[in-house]
């Protein structure tokens, strides 16, 4: 195309967009192709999925194909209509934005796995169940699934939050008083490495009961971590600091909480992430192990009954409770810690 052509399309547009302004017309497909493009495309891809599953024939009988392509259609109109409306929506147009590639890559991926499964049957049952045998399991097995997760958080709560008070705790006084580190620190350097796993035997044969002994080894995995970074922090603060707070009339109270313990927070939540982690790992191990309640036994019962498709339920219910744990910490650090927001992400 010429300069002459290529200038005379862009003054066409101009004036087409003003145009609608003044009538008070909005434009129907207001969206560009790099903002509005791949919303497009993922709409699309979604109603490929939808239609995939409602009318290409299923080889077994799989009792939610029809609400697995009716919830496909949904999110397809959804994503065209945000598209289509653009930045009128405000945030949820950006939102869509950031998640289109995500969305469609998603659409894609349920498609194939659609098409391996419960169509051309690729992969081995019941390894590989199709994407409605989840559906299935939301559905049916819900009550169990409910009850297990319950369990998990009650488990899961109650040790991190004692191992995260006593790592605290342990943390600021060993980086405060040296006395206290001349006797702590050489315990922990002997408990502290070794996974907090070695100690199921002496833990399930010492506590009362298995939930407090898995108590024990949640807090166990939450402590070290919590502990180490917390020293960290306080041994790592400025003199300085307890200078001018001294020259302030400050006392040593006030220097613990006004001062070390604020410039060492930074420290004790990337303790409390690693600690996050760490806890989620050893409460699927206890549950597995000694708990008769929980996402881990609830895995350890779908394995031993070849119900792979309670297992990938399970699965993703743990990926989504520990990822939004992960996200409440952070967001309560970019709260606390306004100075460094947006230093660590998630």
């Amino acid at each position: 195309m010429s300069t002459y052509s290529a200038s005379k399309a862009v003054a066409i547009a101009q004036s087409a967009e003003e145009g609608a302004a003044l009538s008070g017309r909005p434009l129907l497909l207001s969206v560009s192709f790099p903002s509005g493009g791949i919303g497009v495309f993922a709409s699309l891809a979604w109603v490929g999925f939808g239609v995939a599953c409602l009318w290409w024939p299923d080889i077994g009988d799989w009792s939610r194909t029809r609400e697995l392509a009716v919830a496909a259609f949904v999110l397809s109109g959804a994503i065209f209509v945000i598209t289509l409306a653009g930045s009128r929506l405000g945030r949820f147009d950006a939102g869509l934005q950031r998640r289109a590639p995500w969305l469609l890559a998603l659409a894609l991926f349920l498609t194939l796995w659609e098409v391996a499964t419960a169509k051309l049957a690729w992969l081995p049952l019941p390894f590989f169940p199709p994407p409605q045998s989840i559906i299935e399991v939301y559905t049916d097995d819900l009550p169990k699934l409910l009850d297990s997760i319950f369990a998990s958080v009650k488990l899961q709560l109650g040790g991190y939050a004692i191992g995260a008070a006593v790592g605290f705790l342990t943390g600021v006084s060993i980086g405060w008083s040296r006395g206290v580190g001349y006797w702590v620190h050489p315990v922990l350097r002997f408990i502290g490495p070794l996974p907090a796993t070695a100690w199921l035997p002496i833990a399930f044969f010492t506590f009362p009961s298995s939930w407090s002994a898995s108590t024990f080894l949640i807090a166990l995995a939450t402590g070290f971590p919590v502990t180490v970074l917390t020293w960290s922090g306080v041994a790592s603060v400025s003199n300085a600091y307890y200078d001018v707070a001294r020259t302030l009339g400050a006392k040593p109270s006030f220097l613990v909480l006004k001062v070390a313990i604020p410039a060492a927070l930074p420290h004790v939540f990337v303790g409390l992430f690693m600690g996050l982690g760490s806890s989620f790992a050893m409460l699927v191990v206890a549950e597995m192990i000694g708990v008769k309640a929980g996402l881990g036994w609830y895995l350890q019962w779908a394995q031993g009954w070849a119900a792979y498709a309670n297992m990938y339920a399970a699965l993703i219910v743990m990926s989504l409770l520990c990822s939004g744990a992960i996200t409440l910490l952070f967001r309560a650090r970019d709260h606390l810690l306004v100075w460094q927001k947006g230093v660590v992400k998630w």
